[in-house]
């Protein structure tokens, strides 16, 4: 209801209005009539209605009016010659909004924070609005109950259990605040929101009610928590740049039957790529069958491939289906192709043009509806120029191709990787660790990971299970990290100077003897009664760094001589002569 012939209205019924204005111009006179300059260019709005409408708000109201109750709602007068409806301007409004009273009761709700809070108007009017939003700074933080005495010694306590600071004269005066917190809405369901309240005043500076905004954070929320745990696909995880162009492709990749070629070094999670592509994708309730068969001979690969009839060869006692068969209507992942003979990779050819197998000893093809996925830690390219890979093989692997970066080469993700193992391993293990200390961060930051994310997973296993506190220092990570800096610290030197010493020789600075005949030297021993100490210290080393290789991978022999940089041979040499066999 306006101004003009609703004051007549509600003074006929006795009731008082409460206005921002008490003086609104009558909407029959312009704007000029009464009013200087600077007060045309005010409007205000009544905020309680308690007498009947006026003749020119009496007729029917859908929308807005309708929805907000049966009673008179408030209206801005000033902006045109006839009261405006407020509820329809508020409605507009995407951010929640309240209009309340001097004691903090609910008069208004636009249809955003009914949404919000899932009451309406009708049904809240006349409530505190504590109430209504029932949101956490209500409790504590809320910016009208600071019980503040002022100069006078007077502080108000309204019936809405809110109170406000006076100022000398009597009037309230806070400030606007912008404070987060979060609702419980209708349905339980909490729901957090930045809230703001503005006191609004009439003609005369009189704070006559509060304009309350609610703002949905949902999304912020949401958007937040992705940044913090970074993207994923299935047990991928990462935020570097190198891999959002890997999670953008891998919807797509997983929709697509197409053979599909995973490209990277050791330990950058080609496995957990094609698993994670496998359940992505329409296959998902269908097996995933890896087969590794790099350690086998040609004829027993073939047969584990294929699968073979009774009597094939000698041993063949009984039919085996083979891994394709095992794979029907699902994924099949094999985990190095550079590693297969030419001629099972000439039948891995004749299965992707014809979708047909051959069982060693058969004579009738056997169809098979299987997806493949290969992978190759090194550089197929360089496999073909060897030999080692048949070109129309791969020409026909890679017209899908992924390739997964080093962790050397994914930036912030080492100290995003390490925090979700710790978190992980510290669950797992019950432990309440937290983090690293300054140093052992930035021990591992300088370490170039040779063995990628299962290196990095193993280091954060290993040092959440020596750390009995919240942080992990230098102490709880393997001797090895030390060692390789002090390495690159001394070949940085060596480089610096000119000098070319071998690693190898007795002499150089990178020679753990070449160490400890230092030491030796420096505590005045003679080199002869030192080299037995060496020789002890160099044992040692050796042995520890065999044993940590040894569980880093698992007891994989192979994969702890390519983590050690030597070949299997030398590996289980060292191993016999230490006694670890």
């Amino acid at each position: 209801m306006g101004n003009g012939p609703g004051r007549d209205a509600a003074s006929r019924t006795g009731e008082t209005e409460r206005r921002f204005r008490r003086d609104a111009p009558h909407p029959a006179h312009p704007l000029g009539n009464r009013h200087n300059a600077q007060q045309r260019n005010r409007c205000f709005v009544s905020i309680q209605q308690t007498g009947p409408a006026a003749p020119h708000t009496t007729r029917p109201r859908t929308g807005a009016g309708a929805r907000h109750g049966a009673s008179p709602l408030p209206h801005v007068a000033g902006l045109s010659p006839l009261p405006v409806d407020l509820a329809a301007m508020l409605d507009a409004l995407p951010v929640g909004v309240a209009l309340l009273d001097t004691d903090c009761t609910i008069r208004l709700m636009n249809r955003a924070l009914e949404t919000l809070t899932g009451f309406t108007t009708a049904e809240v009017r006349g409530i505190p609005c504590r109430h209504a939003l029932r949101a956490s700074i209500c409790l504590h933080r809320c910016p009208l109950r600071r019980p503040l005495t002022t100069a006078s010694g007077v502080t108000v306590a309204t019936a809405s259990g809110a109170h406000y600071d006076l100022a000398d004269d009597g009037e309230r005066s806070p400030t606007p605040q912008a404070q987060e917190g979060d609702i419980l809405n209708r349905h339980r369901r909490r729901i957090p929101v930045r809230m703001s309240m503005a006191p609004l005043r009439d003609a005369d500076g009189r704070v006559v009610g509060w304009l309350h905004a609610v703002e949905d954070l949902t999304l912020v929320r949401e958007l937040e928590e992705k940044t913090a745990k970074g993207e994923a696909f299935g047990p991928l995880v990462g935020r570097s740049v190198a891999m959002e162009r890997v999670f953008q492709a891998l919807p797509a990749v997983a929709q697509n039957d197409t053979p599909l070629l995973v490209t990277g070094e050791t330990g950058t999670g080609k496995d957990t790529l094609a698993e994670a592509v496998h359940k992505a994708s329409s296959r998902a309730r269908e097996p995933f069958v890896k087969a590794s068969l790099s350690s086998l001979p040609e004829f027993l690969a073939e047969s584990e491939l294929f699968g073979h009839r009774k009597g094939a060869f000698p041993g063949a006692d009984e039919n085996k289906p083979g891994r394709f068969r095992m794979a029907q209507g699902g994924t099949l992942y094999l985990t190095e192709i550079g590693d297969l003979p030419l001629s099972i990779q000439g039948r891995l050819l004749a299965f992707l043009d014809e979708g047909v197998i051959y069982p060693v000893g058969a004579t009738e093809p056997a169809s098979c509806d299987v997806r493949l996925v290969v992978a190759t830690n090194r550089d197929p390219e360089q496999l073909v120029a060897e030999g080692r890979l048949r070109e129309d093989l791969f020409r026909r692997l890679s017209a899908v191709r992924l390739h997964l970066p080093p962790l050397r080469e994914r930036g912030e993700d080492i100290e995003f990787l390490l925090n979700h193992f710790m978190g992980h391993f510290a669950a797992r293990l019950k432990k309440t660790v937290r983090g690293c200390s300054g140093k052992a961060l930035r021990t591992l930051l300088d370490y170039p990971f040779p063995g990628n994310v299962r290196e990095l997973r193993n280091i954060a296993e290993y040092a959440v299970t020596l750390c009995h506190g919240e942080t992990v220092m230098p102490a709880h990570l393997p001797a090895y990290l030390f060692q390789a800096k002090a390495e690159a610290r001394r070949a940085e030197r060596e480089r610096r100077a000119g000098r070319a010493l071998s690693p190898q020789s007795p002499l150089s600075p990178l020679s753990p003897l070449a160490d400890n005949e230092q030491s030796a030297a420096q505590q005045g021993m003679p080199g002869d009664a030192a080299e037995p100490l060496a020789r002890a210290s160099v044992s040692d080393l050796e042995r520890r760094l065999i044993a940590d290789a040894l569980h880093r991978t698992g007891n994989r022999r192979g994969e702890a001589a390519e983590l050690l940089g030597w070949g299997r041979s030398t590996l289980w040499r060292k191993m016999k002569q230490y006694g670890m066999c």
